[in-house]
Protein backbone atom coordinates (compact mmCIF):
# COMPACT_ATOMS: atom_id res chain seq x y z
CA UNK A 1 0.00 0.00 0.00
CA UNK A 2 1.45 3.35 -1.02
CA UNK A 3 0.74 6.77 0.44
CA UNK A 4 1.58 10.01 -1.40
CA UNK A 5 3.74 12.27 0.77
CA UNK A 6 1.36 15.20 0.50
CA UNK A 7 -1.76 13.14 1.19
CA UNK A 8 -4.21 14.42 3.75
CA UNK A 9 -7.48 12.52 4.18
CA UNK A 10 -10.30 14.66 2.73
CA UNK A 11 -12.87 16.10 5.11
CA UNK A 12 -15.73 14.52 3.10
CA UNK A 13 -17.96 11.87 4.54
CA UNK A 14 -16.76 10.48 7.86
CA UNK A 15 -18.64 7.19 7.74
CA UNK A 16 -15.80 5.25 6.05
CA UNK A 17 -13.36 5.25 8.96
CA UNK A 18 -16.06 4.99 11.59
CA UNK A 19 -17.92 2.03 10.09
CA UNK A 20 -15.22 0.23 8.07
CA UNK A 21 -15.60 -2.91 10.18
CA UNK A 22 -19.36 -3.00 9.55
CA UNK A 23 -19.52 -1.80 5.96
CA UNK A 24 -19.57 -5.17 4.17
CA UNK A 25 -22.14 -6.59 6.55
CA UNK A 26 -24.47 -3.65 6.02
CA UNK A 27 -23.90 -2.80 2.35
CA UNK A 28 -22.45 -5.88 0.59
CA UNK A 29 -25.09 -5.83 -2.21
CA UNK A 30 -24.71 -9.53 -3.10
CA UNK A 31 -27.38 -9.30 -5.81
CA UNK A 32 -25.53 -6.49 -7.62
CA UNK A 33 -21.88 -7.38 -7.06
CA UNK A 34 -21.77 -10.35 -9.43
CA UNK A 35 -23.35 -8.41 -12.29
CA UNK A 36 -21.01 -5.47 -11.67
CA UNK A 37 -17.91 -7.65 -11.79
CA UNK A 38 -19.13 -9.41 -14.93
CA UNK A 39 -19.79 -6.17 -16.82
CA UNK A 40 -16.47 -4.63 -15.79
CA UNK A 41 -14.51 -7.78 -16.64
CA UNK A 42 -16.00 -7.66 -20.12
CA UNK A 43 -14.74 -4.09 -20.58
CA UNK A 44 -11.28 -4.50 -19.08
CA UNK A 45 -9.58 -6.16 -22.07
CA UNK A 46 -6.33 -7.49 -20.55
CA UNK A 47 -6.00 -4.77 -17.90
CA UNK A 48 -4.63 -3.41 -15.70
CA UNK A 49 -7.66 -1.81 -14.05
CA UNK A 50 -8.15 0.95 -11.47
CA UNK A 51 -10.99 1.50 -9.00
CA UNK A 52 -11.65 4.96 -7.58
CA UNK A 53 -12.93 4.73 -4.01
CA UNK A 54 -12.03 1.04 -3.76
CA UNK A 55 -13.31 0.79 -0.18
CA UNK A 56 -13.18 -2.74 1.25
CA UNK A 57 -12.71 -4.28 -2.19
CA UNK A 58 -16.26 -5.49 -2.86
CA UNK A 59 -15.57 -5.26 -6.61
CA UNK A 60 -11.77 -5.11 -6.78
CA UNK A 61 -11.12 -8.41 -5.01
CA UNK A 62 -13.32 -10.55 -7.30
CA UNK A 63 -11.91 -8.73 -10.34
CA UNK A 64 -8.42 -9.64 -9.19
CA UNK A 65 -9.61 -13.23 -8.78
CA UNK A 66 -10.50 -13.13 -12.49
CA UNK A 67 -6.80 -12.64 -13.19
CA UNK A 68 -6.68 -8.87 -13.68
CA UNK A 69 -4.02 -6.62 -12.17
CA UNK A 70 -6.15 -4.33 -9.99
CA UNK A 71 -5.14 -1.08 -8.33
CA UNK A 72 -7.33 1.09 -6.11
CA UNK A 73 -7.43 4.60 -4.68
CA UNK A 74 -8.99 4.99 -1.25
CA UNK A 75 -9.27 7.91 1.18
CA UNK A 76 -9.92 5.78 4.27
CA UNK A 77 -7.02 3.82 5.75
CA UNK A 78 -9.53 1.80 7.78
CA UNK A 79 -11.35 0.70 4.63
CA UNK A 80 -8.05 -0.21 2.97
CA UNK A 81 -7.10 -2.35 5.97
CA UNK A 82 -10.38 -4.25 5.70
CA UNK A 83 -9.62 -4.91 2.03
CA UNK A 84 -6.19 -6.29 2.93
CA UNK A 85 -7.73 -8.62 5.53
CA UNK A 86 -10.00 -10.32 2.98
CA UNK A 87 -8.99 -13.55 1.24
CA UNK A 88 -7.37 -12.38 -1.99
CA UNK A 89 -7.16 -8.79 -0.77
CA UNK A 90 -3.38 -8.76 -0.98
CA UNK A 91 -3.69 -9.03 -4.77
CA UNK A 92 -5.15 -5.50 -4.92
CA UNK A 93 -2.62 -2.69 -4.54
CA UNK A 94 -3.99 0.47 -2.92
CA UNK A 95 -2.90 4.09 -2.92
CA UNK A 96 -4.25 6.15 -0.02
CA UNK A 97 -5.49 9.50 -1.30
CA UNK A 98 -8.32 11.64 -2.62
CA UNK A 99 -9.45 10.15 -5.93
CA UNK A 100 -10.28 13.61 -7.30
CA UNK A 101 -6.71 13.74 -8.64
CA UNK A 102 -6.43 9.98 -9.33
CA UNK A 103 -3.09 9.59 -7.48
CA UNK A 104 -2.27 6.18 -8.94
CA UNK A 105 0.75 4.96 -10.89
CA UNK A 106 0.69 3.84 -14.51
CA UNK A 107 -2.05 3.70 -17.15
CA UNK A 108 -5.10 1.47 -17.41
CA UNK A 109 -7.49 -0.17 -19.86
CA UNK A 110 -10.34 0.35 -17.40
CA UNK A 111 -10.99 2.90 -14.66
CA UNK A 112 -14.25 2.59 -12.74
CA UNK A 113 -16.13 4.19 -9.85
CA UNK A 114 -19.16 2.30 -8.55
CA UNK A 115 -21.87 2.48 -5.91
CA UNK A 116 -22.57 6.14 -6.64
CA UNK A 117 -19.16 7.01 -5.18
CA UNK A 118 -18.25 9.45 -7.96
CA UNK A 119 -21.00 11.80 -6.76
CA UNK A 120 -19.40 11.95 -3.32
CA UNK A 121 -16.93 14.40 -4.82
CA UNK A 122 -18.01 17.72 -3.32
CA UNK A 123 -18.84 19.80 -6.40
CA UNK A 124 -18.75 19.94 -10.19
CA UNK A 125 -15.24 21.40 -10.19
CA UNK A 126 -13.88 18.37 -8.33
CA UNK A 127 -15.83 16.06 -10.62
CA UNK A 128 -14.37 17.76 -13.69
CA UNK A 129 -10.83 17.46 -12.30
CA UNK A 130 -11.42 13.78 -11.68
CA UNK A 131 -12.55 13.24 -15.29
CA UNK A 132 -9.44 15.06 -16.52
CA UNK A 133 -7.17 12.93 -14.34
CA UNK A 134 -8.92 9.73 -15.46
CA UNK A 135 -8.45 10.70 -19.12
CA UNK A 136 -4.71 10.98 -18.50
CA UNK A 137 -4.62 7.53 -16.88
CA UNK A 138 -6.54 5.72 -19.65
CA UNK A 139 -4.71 3.96 -22.44
CA UNK A 140 -6.01 4.59 -25.99
CA UNK A 141 -9.22 2.59 -26.30
CA UNK A 142 -9.54 2.40 -22.52
CA UNK A 143 -12.84 3.11 -20.77
CA UNK A 144 -14.10 4.92 -17.68
CA UNK A 145 -17.23 3.43 -16.10
CA UNK A 146 -19.30 5.39 -13.59
CA UNK A 147 -22.75 4.79 -12.10
CA UNK A 148 -25.22 7.19 -10.46
CA UNK A 149 -28.84 7.84 -9.59
CA UNK A 150 -30.94 9.85 -12.03
CA UNK A 151 -31.83 13.21 -10.39
CA UNK A 152 -35.55 12.95 -11.21
CA UNK A 153 -35.68 9.57 -9.47
CA UNK A 154 -33.92 11.05 -6.45
CA UNK A 155 -36.57 13.76 -6.18
CA UNK A 156 -39.34 11.16 -6.39
CA UNK A 157 -37.67 9.01 -3.71
CA UNK A 158 -37.20 12.02 -1.44
CA UNK A 159 -40.90 12.89 -1.75
CA UNK A 160 -41.91 9.42 -0.61
CA UNK A 161 -42.59 8.89 3.09
CA UNK A 162 -41.64 5.21 2.78
CA UNK A 163 -37.89 4.55 3.24
CA UNK A 164 -36.12 2.06 1.00
CA UNK A 165 -35.29 -1.25 2.65
CA UNK A 166 -31.63 -1.99 1.93
CA UNK A 167 -31.24 -5.08 4.13
CA UNK A 168 -33.88 -6.96 6.11
CA UNK A 169 -32.77 -10.20 7.69
CA UNK A 170 -32.80 -11.63 11.22
CA UNK A 171 -30.75 -9.40 13.48
CA UNK A 172 -30.13 -6.67 10.90
CA UNK A 173 -32.30 -4.08 9.21
CA UNK A 174 -30.99 -1.20 7.08
CA UNK A 175 -33.32 1.52 5.80
CA UNK A 176 -32.52 4.49 3.55
CA UNK A 177 -34.32 7.77 3.01
CA UNK A 178 -33.00 10.46 0.65
CA UNK A 179 -33.36 14.23 0.90
CA UNK A 180 -32.66 16.54 -2.05
CA UNK A 181 -31.57 20.19 -2.13
CA UNK A 182 -32.01 21.47 -5.71
CA UNK A 183 -30.45 24.84 -4.81
CA UNK A 184 -27.07 23.22 -4.13
CA UNK A 185 -27.65 20.18 -6.38
CA UNK A 186 -26.95 17.86 -3.48
CA UNK A 187 -28.71 14.93 -1.95
CA UNK A 188 -28.21 13.07 1.30
CA UNK A 189 -28.69 9.35 1.82
CA UNK A 190 -29.81 8.87 5.41
CA UNK A 191 -29.22 5.28 6.50
CA UNK A 192 -30.73 3.86 9.68
CA UNK A 193 -29.10 0.61 10.75
CA UNK A 194 -30.72 -1.48 13.48
CA UNK A 195 -28.49 -4.29 14.70
CA UNK A 196 -27.94 -6.05 18.03
CA UNK A 197 -30.33 -3.70 19.80
CA UNK A 198 -28.48 -0.58 18.62
CA UNK A 199 -29.36 2.01 15.98
CA UNK A 200 -26.75 3.73 13.83
CA UNK A 201 -27.34 6.72 11.57
CA UNK A 202 -25.16 7.32 8.51
CA UNK A 203 -25.59 10.54 6.53
CA UNK A 204 -23.80 10.48 3.17
CA UNK A 205 -23.70 13.61 0.99
CA UNK A 206 -23.62 13.58 -2.82
CA UNK A 207 -23.38 16.28 -5.51
CA UNK A 208 -25.66 15.04 -8.27
CA UNK A 209 -25.46 15.47 -12.04
CA UNK A 210 -27.85 14.74 -14.86
CA UNK A 211 -26.67 12.29 -17.51
CA UNK A 212 -26.23 15.23 -19.91
CA UNK A 213 -24.02 17.04 -17.40
CA UNK A 214 -21.95 13.91 -16.88
CA UNK A 215 -21.52 13.61 -20.65
CA UNK A 216 -20.35 17.23 -20.76
CA UNK A 217 -17.60 16.47 -18.23
CA UNK A 218 -16.46 13.57 -20.39
CA UNK A 219 -16.55 15.51 -23.66
CA UNK A 220 -14.49 18.35 -22.13
CA UNK A 221 -11.55 15.95 -21.58
CA UNK A 222 -11.83 14.06 -24.86
CA UNK A 223 -13.84 11.03 -23.72
CA UNK A 224 -17.01 9.94 -25.49
CA UNK A 225 -20.01 7.89 -24.39
CA UNK A 226 -20.12 4.39 -25.87
CA UNK A 227 -22.82 2.72 -23.72
CA UNK A 228 -25.35 3.61 -21.06
CA UNK A 229 -27.25 0.92 -19.19
CA UNK A 230 -30.15 1.12 -16.78
CA UNK A 231 -28.49 -1.34 -14.41
CA UNK A 232 -25.34 -3.36 -13.92
CA UNK A 233 -27.20 -6.31 -15.43
CA UNK A 234 -27.20 -4.45 -18.75
CA UNK A 235 -30.86 -3.44 -18.87
CA UNK A 236 -31.60 -0.65 -21.37
CA UNK A 237 -31.46 2.92 -20.07
CA UNK A 238 -34.87 4.54 -20.62
CA UNK A 239 -36.82 7.60 -19.49
CA UNK A 240 -38.10 5.56 -16.56
CA UNK A 241 -34.67 4.38 -15.36
CA UNK A 242 -33.81 5.37 -11.81
CA UNK A 243 -30.13 4.56 -12.24
CA UNK A 244 -27.51 4.48 -14.95
CA UNK A 245 -24.18 2.85 -15.69
CA UNK A 246 -22.25 4.98 -18.20
CA UNK A 247 -19.22 3.89 -20.23
CA UNK A 248 -16.84 6.52 -21.66
CA UNK A 249 -13.98 5.69 -24.01
CA UNK A 250 -10.69 7.40 -24.72
CA UNK A 251 -10.13 7.31 -28.51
Amino acid sequence: MSTPRAFRPPAGNGYADRYAADYDRWFAKPGVTGATVQLLAGLADTGPVLELGVGTGRIAVPLAAHGFIVHGVEASAAMARRLREKPGGARVSVTLGDFTEVPAPGTYTLVYCVGGTFLELPDRSAQQRCFAAVAERLRPGGVFVVDAHVPEALVAAAASEVPETVVDRPGLRVLCHRSVDPATRTYHSHYLVREAGRTHHLDVRFHYLSVDELDELATAVGLHLTDRHGSWSGEPFTDSSAYHVSVYERP
